[in-house]
């Protein structure tokens, strides 16, 4: 009898190929995730600037002083940093559907919560524990970094997209509040708010399911063909890392300065709170811009050099400051400090993505962006307490250029490190197809 002939391994599903195929990185699934992925980082990203704008409206119904009505701020933006840590560890196990799915339950019980509050207290903690701790941190840190695994050749451009939702967020936001605000009251406002973020989001959610590849489709570290992902620039990845939280934090500390007291400056100068506001508006929108177009330089030089060619110019930004008093000079001033700086904080995402290992890129993404977080917090503090000390904004610009030229330092260090071999220094890679 003959024997019978050895069973063929069947051959996947074609249906499955495609799948494959169409799901894969830089395809156009990837590009219409990464349009959600920007819508859900506006939605989220929102209650650090509503915040702001229903201040007034709390502290004279609560009846507290200023400093006590900038509390939920405060405990927003902590909750915020720390809250991108866990979030992007869920991430990197589960999926970003899974903190998503979080954040949407998160931020509609933190509005409601907030808007039911009897007292600055308990609206302090809705937006801690709630908004913050729970909720906006799903929609950032977990965002970029899963836009980067999504994204190869035109990863730094990608990143700049989804980042750039944060700043989309404090330009469509508040002008919405305000308008709600003045007709129904801030206690409708957020309830409204609570059950609109936490319907849309949820739907958006909902397209953002599949799994993020990561080692399969990496770019070669960029540091060249010998560079080691477990070590990255050649030290450990947890002393790596610190180098990069200190970075963020510096940077971070400069980079508040201008956003946080040009108002108050402008003031000063006896150009009024009305100037000091479209200047922020100006640097905000120059920020978006900066973002994209960091993105794309970024593709081109890699997530190093971007982020010491930021620092640079941000730092010349700086300068620019201590001589200029005249609302004209303040306004160029301001225009190009959000066209330098804005770029900063997304490189830190494509630093990592680039030298180390992408299964814990978010929980590394989350605690270097939650040291941005807190520098930025850090750094308005010590310029006011600059202020209060010398009566001038010199001494803290000149604190800012200080914390700006340690990020310049670290950045530099990590870049001869990076791609300095005893044979010579080698060019960054370009990112596999």
């Amino acid at each position: 009898m003959g024997e019978n002939p050895p069973a063929s391994v069947p051959a996947p599903p074609l249906h499955r190929e495609n799948d494959l195929r169409s799901h894969a990185p830089d395809s156009p699934y990837a590009a219409r995730r990464l349009v959600f992925a920007l819508l859900l980082m506006t939605l989220g990203n929102g209650g650090m600037y509503v915040v702001v704008t229903v201040l007034p409206a709390v502290q004279a119904e609560f009846g507290v002083d200023r400093a006590a009505a900038s509390l939920p701020y405060t405990l927003l933006m902590i909750g915020f940093g720390l809250g991108g840590i866990v979030m992007g560890r869920l991430a990197d196990r589960h999926g970003v559907f899974v903190p998503l799915v979080i954040g949407a339950a998160s931020l509609g019980l933190g509005y409601v919560a907030a808007s039911l509050a009897g007292s600055v207290w308990t609206f302090a903690l809705a937006h801690g524990v709630f908004i913050g701790l729970a909720g906006s941190s799903a929609m950032f840190a977990p965002l970029i970094a899963d836009t980067s695994h999504w994204f190869v050749r035109r990863r730094g451009i990608a990143v700049g997209v989804c980042a750039s939702g944060n700043y989309v967020a404090g330009a469509i936001w508040p002008p919405i509040a305000q308008h709600f605000v003045e007709t129904v009251g801030w206690r409708q406002t957020y309830f409204g708010m609570g059950i609109f973020c936490a319907l849309a989001i949820a739907s958006l959610a909902l397209a953002m399911r599949e799994r993020a590849p990561q080692d399969a489709h990496a770019a070669p570290a960029s540091g060249g063909a010998g560079a080691d992902r477990e070590r990255p620039f050649r030290h450990s990845k947890a002393f790596a890392t610190a180098l990069l939280c200190v970075a963020g934090l510096a940077c971070c500390v400069a980079m508040s300065m201008p956003q946080v007291h040009i108002v108050a400056l402008c003031t000063d100068l006896g150009y009024g709170t009305a100037r000091g506001a479209q200047m922020l508006a100006l640097m905000l929108a120059f920020g978006i811009a900066s973002r994209l177009i960091s993105g794309y330089v970024c593709d081109h030089i890699g997530g190093l050099r971007t982020l010491l060619l930021g620092s640079a110019l941000q730092g010349a930004a700086l300068l620019m400051y201590l001589q200029a008093d005249g609302l004209a000079s303040l306004f160029v001033v301001s225009a190009l400090f959000g066209l330098f700086q804005g770029g900063i904080v997304p490189s830190y995402a494509i630093i990592i993505r680039e030298h180390f290992p992408a299964r814990d890129a978010g929980a590394r993404v989350g605690l270097v962006l939650m040291f941005t977080l807190l520098g930025m917090a850090l750094g308005g503090w010590m310029s006011g307490k600059a202020y209060d000390l010398t009566g001038s904004y010199s001494a803290a610009f000149a604190n800012g250029i200080a914390w700006n030229l340690l990020n310049l330092s670290i950045a530099a260090w990590l870049l001869h490190r990076a791609y300095r071999r005893p044979g010579g220094w080698l060019r960054p890679s370009r990112p596999a197809a």
